[in-house]
């Protein structure tokens, strides 16, 4: 039996629900948007699955307002129009929290469309993080270490063995518990169904070997300031690096579609020209995308430990932004020359894998 699991994402919800008329949930597809949204709504449309909503946009829109709030319109991107009509309800209706827009993919800026500040609050969502599918005890709280209290704590109760093996499956909520070979299965259709139909809907034409490629370079760069020359080559191959305009317009595509979420170099201090001169950090939205586009498992892995640095460090990246989100928190990624410089200061030290900077707010 199908059973919730809570999110940080719900606390946020709540907030923003109190404060403002509409929120708009944005993350890649299967990360628990809609279930979340879903805990709250007392009206439901998923244009996905119901062709009589869709077709309700344009014949007889009121009808879709005239449900139980709040109302979510799940997968709203299908049908652009409804951003307009719900922003034009808030202002009618000068209430707050009366409707949920849910969409894995963010389409491109329109001139038609508004841009509902003041009456459209957004909440970035991603998959889970290990304290929210229950492989992290949570005995450290994060509010606490943002107000400078020092915490304690036993450390991980997780093996080397079961951390691995949440790096490839990652935080899906429809596969936290599976195997890994299983989870391996689902995530490779999950990447084939991006490359097959996700990327070509957002506009681009069909070339599934160069979006392979562009997975397999990203996934081999994760946690580094690699260039956009250097994964134009390594997309092109033998044929020589793909252009400009291409590797460009596929970025954008994975952004936003929230596959992906770079970090800026951490800037050392406010003069610095690190994070002018420094290629943003790769990072994908979950740590388990990297090893699933380069077809490696958790024995992989454990074969070659300095790769496996990389992606331990996608994993906290990603629970980071997910703690340190409701705090108005804010990861960078220090910048891999600044580590390398000062390296032979520091070859006893653990490195760290990002700065933190953020307001604390009350723990709920």
């Amino acid at each position: 039996m199908y059973e919730y699991r809570p999110r940080v994402a719900d606390g946020e919800l709540a907030d923003k629900m109190r404060a403002i008329g509409a929120i708009l949930i944005e993350g890649p597809k299967a990360c628990g948007k809609s279930e979340t949204a879903k805990q709250v709504a007392k009206t439901v449309y998923e244009f996905d699955k119901d062709d009589v909503a869709r077709s309700a946009v344009a014949l007889d829109p009121d009808s879709l307002f005239a449900g139980l709030t709040p109302i979510l319109f799940d997968e709203w991107q299908l049908e652009p129009s409804i951003w307009n009509r719900v922003r034009r309800r808030v202002d009618d209706r000068h209430s707050r929290g009366d409707f949920i827009l849910t969409g894995s993919a963010r389409p491109r800026d329109d001139a038609t469309r508004h841009s509902g500040a003041g009456r459209i609050g957004v909440l970035r969502m991603r998959p889970m993080s290990l304290f929210e599918s229950g492989h992290s005890n949570g005995e450290v709280s994060f509010s606490a270490l943002l107000n400078g209290e020092r915490q304690t704590g036993p450390g991980t109760h997780l093996s080397f063995e079961e951390l691995l093996r949440r790096i490839v499956i990652g935080g899906w909520p429809e596969i936290i518990d599976y195997d890994e070979d299983d989870a391996r299965r689902w995530l490779r259709g999950y990447l084939d169904q991006i490359v097959e139909t996700d990327i070509p809907l957002m506009g681009h034409r069909r070339n599934p070997r160069n979006l392979t490629r562009l997975f397999a370079s990203l996934a081999r760069n994760v946690g580094q300031a690699v260039k956009l020359s250097e994964i134009a080559g390594d997309v092109g191959g033998e044929t020589g690096p793909i252009a400009h305009e291409t590797i460009t317009g596929y970025l954008d595509t994975l952004e936003r579609l929230r596959l992906t979420e770079d970090a800026p170099a951490r800037r050392p201090h406010m003069r610095s020209k690190t994070p002018l001169r420094t290629a943003e950090v790769r990072y994908f939205v979950d740590p388990s995308l990297g090893p699933a586009a380069l077809g490696i498992g958790s024995s992989e892995l454990r074969a070659d430990p300095r790769a496996t640095g990389f992606h331990f460090e996608a994993l906290v990246m990603r629970d980071l932004r997910i703690l340190a989100q409701p705090h108005y928190g804010t990861v960078e990624s220090p910048a891999r020359q600044e580590w390398q410089r000062s390296r032979r200061h520091r070859q006893h030290q653990p490195q760290h894998v990002g700065c933190l900077r953020g307001q604390a707010q009350p723990t709920r």
